[in-house]
């Protein structure tokens, strides 16, 4: 089957996580991602060896892409680069603030002299004001953007536990370079994109911001939600922690008359409405506690099912890598097979593809012949 980028180059100047993830996600479309590494290669392959020897990183950002060697401070290899750009639809770079201009490769000057190339840089914090210069990192922008501030429990701010705001920009960066080459269709032009981690994760905090702008930023709850109740882990009687989630008034009733035998609860004025509920939380909690307190977990499991009340398990990462949903591909890697999560959208009746993870410059030689003028 044919995918949709087949065709299209793209020209990845990256490391770490945002980038590469955004240039994954064109190389599983079925684009050809050519990625420069540094000699020494991009530092996410040395972040752990925990799959067969290599970093779960490197594993997860960089099936399908072929790996090139380059140092730009070589007249040659600098050379070697414009050629590239020359025959290329896509340019990605997250090189530190600045860097590409100091080699000679300032984006505003690769559109023009590539009007069909699409530029697209990754930064901290965007390419003006002043932190444009800073070096930045996911965990750095969780505490910028305030994601820290709503994050863990009452007592102290905390970091989500996968790299949200480097995921945040990748996926940011790879949906702007579809709606470009969507537009360079019909225009025939490419263009600039920037896209930064800290608006990024702005974005996401949208919500919180404009609750604060309310007079009520939100507060850390831990596994509670700070406007929506009830929405929170309670245990059965024999300790299984469950999450439950009411999402309207409508599911409050039933919940209260089919789980609780409380269908006064329904119309009761500190419980009837989400609002009300949320003012009084610590009465209704109580109230869930003792009433899952009494129930096994396959009882209370079966109830909730019946009546179509949101639930989940508390699960560890062991946990998730024994879940009946979850799906895997295998994905091959310089040291063997792995197995890694297939990518949530399922294009029905496609075959679901993927290339192998590069080892440091494994297309150097063919490549640099391929492009050689």
């Amino acid at each position: 089957m044919t995918k949709p980028l087949e065709g299209l180059l793209v020209i990845a100047l990256e490391q770490a996580v945002a980038a590469p993830l955004c240039s994954r996600k064109l190389a599983d479309a079925g684009a050809r991602v050519i990625k420069l590494e540094r000699p020494e290669g991009d530092f996410a392959r040395d972040y752990d060896s925990l799959v067969n020897g290599e970093s779960a990183y490197f594993v997860w950002l960089n099936r399908g892409k072929e790996s090139v060697l380059i140092d730009l401070a070589k007249d040659d290899d600098k050379k070697f680069l414009s050629t590239l750009l020359a025959q290329a639809d896509v340019f990605l770079q997250n090189l530190k603030p600045g860097a590409t201009a100091k080699l000679g490769f300032a984006i505003p000057d690769l559109v023009k002299k590539y009007p069909r190339l699409i530029c697209c840089s990754i930064s901290g914090y965007g390419e003006q004001g002043p932190y444009a210069k800073r070096k930045a990192y996911d965990l750095l922008v969780q505490a910028e953007s305030g994601l820290s501030s709503i994050t863990g429990g009452p007592e102290s701010p905390a970091r989500v536990g996968v790299s949200v705001v480097d995921i945040a920009t990748g996926m940011n960066a790879y949906e702007a370079i579809l709606e470009a080459l969507l537009r360079r269709a019909i225009t025939g032009k490419g263009g600039e994109i920037q896209v930064s981690l800290f608006h990024s994760m702005a974005e996401w905090m949208s919500v919180p911001l404009l609750q604060a702008g309310g007079g009520k930023p939100p507060k850390r709850v831990g596994f509670s939600h700070p406007t929506v109740a009830p929405y929170g882990v309670f245990a059965t009687n024999d300790g299984t922690p469950i999450l439950i989630s009411i999402q309207n008034d409508r599911e409050w009733a039933t919940f209260a008359a089919k789980i609780l035998d409380r269908a006064d609860l329904a119309t009761d004025a500190k419980m009837a409405t989400n609002i009300a509920r949320v003012a009084n939380r610590p009465e209704m909690d109580a109230l869930i506690a003792k009433n899952f307190a009494s129930r096994t977990i396959d009882d209370l499991a079966r109830l909730l099912d019946a009546v179509e009340i949101a639930y989940g398990h508390v699960n560890d990462v062991m946990g998730l890598s024994k879940h009946p949903h979850l799906r895997l591909s295998k994905v091959s890697t310089p040291s063997g097979l792995a197995d890694v999560p297939s990518p949530p959208a399922i294009h029905v009746h496609h075959a679901e593809t993927f290339g192998p993870v590069p080892a440091l410059g494994a297309d150097n030689s063919r490549v640099r012949k391929e492009f050689t003028v």
